[in-house]
C-alpha cells in the first residue's frame, strides 16, 4: 500500500526547479551518472518514493569546520527533509551554531537522494510544528518530545538537491508497492 504524499502542486513545481537547477549546475562527472530523465527523478516520483521514514546520513559542520556525520530519522514532508534529534545532541549544538548541513539518503545503488542546504529550527511557536509533529505521532506512535527532555525539530531548506534512480521504472514500481 502506497503511503501518502504530502505535497501541494506549488510545492512539487518549487522543487522540481530546484531539482533541474542543481542538476544542471553540477560538474560534468555527477551528470555523466545522474543523466536527467534517464536517471533522475522529477519532483514528484521523489516525493513518491520517500514516502514514510527513510535513514539520512546527515553531515553537520564543528567549530574548526569539519565536517561529522551521523544518522537522523528523515521525513520527506511537503517537499523538504524534517528530523528530530536530542537537543543533547552533538549534532544539535554544531546546528544551532552551524545550520549549513548535507544530507543523503541512499539504498544501494539504486537510490540516492543529496541534498544541500541550512537548517531551520522548528521550535513549538513555529508554524509548522503542530503539523510536523501530528505526521511523526502518526508514524512513531508518541511524540518525539516524550522520548527525552529536550528534542530539536529541524527541517533542511534545500539550495542544492539532486534525486537519482539507476533504473528508474523500477525503482517507481517498487515504491508503488511498499
Amino acid at each position: 500500500m502506497l503511503s501518502a504524499m504530502f505535497e501541494t502542486a506549488a510545492e512539487l513545481t518549487a522543487l522540481d526547479e530546484l531539482l533541474t537547477r542543481s542538476l544542471r549546475s553540477a560538474g560534468p562527472h555527477l551528470r555523466s551518472i545522474v543523466t536527467e530523465g534517464e536517471r533522475t527523478l522529477d519532483a514528484a516520483e521523489t516525493a513518491r518514493v520517500l514516502t514514510g521514514m527513510r535513514t539520512l546520513s546527515l553531515a553537520t559542520v564543528t567549530s574548526s569546520h569539519e565536517p561529522r556525520i551521523s544518522g537522523v530519522d528523515g521525513h520527506f514532508l511537503h517537499g523538504r527533509w524534517v528530523f528530530t534529534t536530542a537537543a543533547s545532541a552533538v549534532k544539535a549544538r554544531h546546528l544551532r551554531a552551524r545550520p549549513q548541513v548535507s544530507a543523503a539518503h541512499l539504498v544501494g545503488d539504486d537510490l540516492g537522494i543529496f541534498v544541500h542546504g541550512r537548517v531551520e529550527h522548528l521550535d513549538i511557536d513555529h508554524p509548522d510544528f503542530a503539523a510536523v509533529e501530528q505526521h511523526l505521532v502518526g508514524h512513531y506512535g508518541s511524540s518525539p518530545s516524550s522520548w527525552a527532555d529536550a528534542i530539536v525539530y529541524a527541517r533542511i531548506e534545500p539550495h542544492w538537491m539532486v534525486s537519482y534512480a539507476y533504473e528508474k521504472q523500477r525503482v517507481l514500481a517498487e515504491a508503488d508497492t511498499c
